[in-house]
């Protein structure tokens, strides 16, 4: 019983002790090199369909190149520590400060410094909040950290790439599948280090109906700025089209404005009932503007333009979009 309850307090462990099907749980490394020459994804993660079925896997994005590989392995080939967050799929290890990747493309360990993860408490264990203890969630979702330094060389394609300076970005999710219909973006790279933005908007079932629900955070002078469904902030506008996505969350003291503009999108295997069977568009090369303000006498706190923005839009968008 203790294995299956913490967990619940450590979003970033493996969730997934007792599941047989239906189920998924996949975690995200976003890597950048300082030269921001190199964009990657590194994505492992575990499958179970409907009848039962399961397997390993890692997937990679790169960015800059616009393609991704799906490596698919034994669900024996995955190990999971029952008191930590470390992951072992094959010869290669996930952690929270570190990555050791030895496959066929990619070679060599990352460390991560000064990571920066979502708060949490007793009644809020992380970005989930409350409903991190909602039993029939179809999808939940954790931040590792929302920025952090890299450290480190990978042998890419034969090719040696330091990544030393760089910046990444960890975050994970585990369920059922992914929702019908959302927008996800996140970029750490504004015009100084140390500033990071996540957001998304997603349609979430809720027992016999459903609802619009969000999650964003803005990093910046060693403090987040949240805005979720469950801390009495707004949704004023969702919108998004072919080459422009556009944001507004407002509560009592601040109001968010994002612009995005979409760049070029690769496929990537996504969780249907449990297993990796959807498809999904993801750029890690697109770009936002963020303005924050106090919602009284509209005057700027924050306002700056990210780029290596990695950015989702899927499924069926007129059930998200708002105010438009």
């Amino acid at each position: 019983m203790l294995k299956k309850i913490r967990p619940v307090f450590k979003p970033e462990m493996y969730h997934g002790i007792g599941k047989t099907k239906s189920y998924f749980e996949g975690w995200y490394y976003k890597i950048i090199s300082a030269d921001e020459q190199h964009l990657f994804a590194i994505i492992p993660g575990i499958a179970m369909d409907k009848t039962g079925n399961k397997q390993s896997f890692i997937q990679i994005l790169e960015g800059k190149r616009h393609t991704a590989k799906y490596i698919k392995f034994d669900f024996d080939a995955f190990l999971s520590n029952t008191n930590e967050f470390e992951v072992k799929i094959a010869d290669n290890y996930f952690e929270s400060n570190t990555i050791t990747l030895n496959l066929s493309e990619i070679k060599g360990t990352l460390t991560f410094l000064n990571a920066t993860p979502w708060p949490g408490s007793l009644i809020s264990p992380g970005i989930m909040g409350p409903f991190t203890f909602v039993p029939f969630m179809e999808c939940y979702h954790g931040i590792l950290s929302m920025d952090h330094e890299i450290n480190g060389k990978l042998e890419i394609n034969g090719e040696q790439i330091d990544f030393t300076g760089g910046r990444g970005y960890i975050e994970k999710d585990w369920g059922s599948s992914f929702p019908e219909a959302y927008i996800w973006m996140q970029t750490n790279h504004f015009s100084k280090p140390g500033i990071s933005l996540k957001i998304s908007v997603a349609k979430i079932p809720w027992i016999r109906t459903s609802f619009v629900g969000f999650i964003a955070g803005l990093y910046f002078n060693n403090q987040l700025i949240k805005f979720t469904t469950y801390n009495h902030s707004h949704l004023i506008k969702s919108y998004a089209d072919k080459t422009d996505v556009e944001i507004i969350l407002e509560n009592k003291k601040y109001r968010l404005e994002i612009k995005a503009q979409r760049s070029e999108a690769t496929e990537l295997a996504s969780p249907i009932l449990g297993f990796m069977d959807g498809r999904i568009s993801e750029s890690m090369n697109s770009t936002v503007t963020v303005k924050l303000l106090n919602p009284k006498t509209g005057t700027i706190i924050f306002e700056d333009y990210g780029r290596n923005t990695a950015l989702e839009v899927a499924g069926n968008l007129p059930e998200i979009l708002i105010g438009y």
